[in-house]
């Protein structure tokens, strides 16, 4: 700092002007010390609530993969897991009961184990000042916490009001993903006819191990087991098995697709027709999509658009059998996009082949990708 003498001689225009840039190298300096000490040199104790569930597991291993900073980490499941252990970055954890005491002193929390835990304990959290990251659908159409899929909308959770931001359906983040390039080139959507075909694993590991078994049961042409934790028989078939909305006609599952891509892309006019079905597939879900834009596409700039797009892998050779399957994604983050063409029933419309890892891109990572965005 400057001498109270010297500050007090100063009279002249010319030389205020040099205290004052002085002043801004020394505040510049003071920033940049504050963001290395702070930012770049932090570490987080990290909670995952449902650690033991597939999607919780999951975020531990994509932590490790992105190696995001873990000073200490906090897992977290029901009483009946209590004292399970795991391994995380070499180390043995001890699986702690749910309880508030658990988050404190946690700076993220990563929810995993379904809306009625969310709904009771991520306000708990968020006030003892973490910044939750829920997988559920308790809060994502909540005005006062965001939506969030890092590629298209990470400005929108920042500083969430109450603390908590909400991860997308998993149909839904691998289509907006895929919608986002598009949405830009044809001055916006006005509706989107998506029919998804959704790989058992979105719906927990009781009914990957039931959808297991009750395959051999089929195979071994045995009565099949499982038929009501998996609503009926997937082996062999195919199913609409997610609670109905009398009302309308449709499924909860559908009716989340409607209103997450409006929440997400700000945009309340956005029309969304969506069908639903569960596959005998054990994971990575597939949609079919016909999109409508304010202007005119043309398949080729929807490609490039596509292919330039961060989070995207365009597979798109048809004619030589080039085109994504679940298989091609388990394990992989990217959303996989291809037979990219005209509509025919639509002319100047676009369809598209849409395909992710379901409980990667559709839940873990793209939780973790959020904390990446926001704290990293």
């Amino acid at each position: 700092m400057l001498p109270l003498s010297e500050t007090n001689a100063i009279a002249t225009e010319s030389a205020r002007a040099q205290i004052t840039r002085r002043l801004e190298a020394l505040i510049d300096h003071e920033r940049c010390a504050f963001y290395m000490k702070h930012v770049m040199s932090k570490s987080y104790r990290v909670a995952v609530v449902g650690v033991t569930g597939a999607v919780g597991e999951l975020i531990l291993r994509v932590l490790e993969e992105r190696q995001f900073p873990v000073r200490e980490l906090v897992p977290v499941a029901s009483a009946r897991s209590a004292g399970k252990t795991l391994t995380f970055q070499g180390a043995t954890h001890t699986v702690k009961a749910l309880a508030p005491e658990v988050f404190d002193g946690v700076d993220l929390a990563f929810f995993a184990a379904g809306g009625s835990i969310s709904r009771e304990y991520a306000p708990i959290a968020a006030e003892k000042g973490a910044l939750v990251i829920d997988n559920s659908s308790a809060f994502r159409l909540d005005p006062d916490c965001p939506l969030c899929v890092p590629e298209v909308n990470l400005e929108a959770a920042r500083n969430p009001k109450k603390g908590i931001i909400a991860n997308p359906n998993c149909s839904t983040t691998q289509m907006v993903v895929a919608l986002k390039p598009i949405y830009e080139l044809g001055g916006g959507i006005k509706r989107v006819v998506v029919s998804t075909y959704q790989a058992i694993s979105g719906a927990g590991a009781q009914a990957i191990e039931a959808f297991k078994q009750q395959s051999l049961d089929v195979a071994k042409g045995e009565a099949p087991s499982g038929t009501e934790k998996l609503k009926g028989q997937l082996a062999q078939n195919l199913l609409m098995h997610w609670t109905p909305d009398e009302a309308s006609g449709y499924q909860e599952e559908e009716l989340k697709m409607v209103h997450e891509t409006k929440k997400i892309f700000g945009d309340d006019s956005i029309r969304v027709t969506p069908n639903a079905v569960r596959v005998p597939v054990l994971s990575g879900h597939s949609e079919f999509l016909a999109v409508e834009t304010n202007q005119p596409l043309d398949p080729a700039a929807v490609r490039e658009a596509l292919a330039s797009m961060e989070g995207v892998v365009v597979m798109d050779a048809f004619a030589n059998g080039v085109y994504p399957k679940p298989l091609d994604v388990v394990g992989r983050d990217e959303v996989f996009v291809g037979r990219i063409r005209e509509d025919v029933g639509n002319p100047g419309g676009i369809t598209l082949w849409v395909v992710a890892d379901n409980l990667r891109k559709g839940a873990a990572t793209n939780a973790v990708q959020i904390a990446q965005g926001l704290l990293l």
